[in-house]
């Protein structure tokens, strides 16, 4: 089994925010790269799982290691980036991808804009958010490294936040409960 460091160290991607419209991550899908049909498959899956999907299909996307990283959690395997996934639908009334736009697409790359609007079961209350997403491919296409950066930062592995994010990634999968065989 890889480490969680060896994949952050062979995978993870730090864009300059600068080079996509200087960290505005406001997606202009008119602006949208044109992508093969496999990135593309990629993208919706992954957009899916943002939109509540928490389906083993969509999840087929991830290599079994692979890594998710965001302002709240840092997972170092697909079944706990599926811990993640599945917990949309129980915290969230809905969870709407409401525009996308591909800034970057290389074969082992795909970094794209995204607008998410969340609405809390509790609050009722929408909020828009958006964001720089960044998918690293390993050989056979399947993504190794999903980074989601918002509010134009990109959040440090390092001190209390990253005990937090880790946590989360490593415990949530108690309450969400994916399927043992992701």
């Amino acid at each position: 089994m890889t480490s969680a460091q060896e994949l952050s160290d062979k995978y993870e991607i730090r864009p300059d925010v600068r080079a996509f419209g200087n960290g505005d991550y406001e997606p202009h899908p008119s602006s949208s790269l044109s992508v093969s049909p496999e990135h593309e498959e990629i993208v919706k899956r992954i957009s899916n799982l943002y939109s509540g999907s928490a389906s083993k299909e969509d999840m087929e996307v991830y290599a079994a290691e692979a890594i998710y990283d965001d302002p709240w959690s840092y997972c170092d395997t697909r079944y706990k980036i599926a811990g993640q996934w599945y917990g949309i639908p129980m915290c969230m009334a809905s969870s709407k991808t409401l525009a996308t736009e591909i800034v970057s697409d290389t074969p082992t790359q795909i970094i794209y804009k995204q607008k998410q609007e969340y609405t809390p079961k509790v609050l009722h209350t929408a909020t828009p958010v958006n964001s720089l997403v960044t998918l690293t491919l390993d050989e056979q296409g399947k993504v190794r490294y999903h980074k989601d950066m918002w509010n134009k930062k990109d959040y440090s592995h390092e001190g209390l936040g990253k005990v937090m994010k880790t946590l989360n990634g490593d415990y949530l999968t108690k309450i969400t409960k994916p399927p043992e065989d992701l």
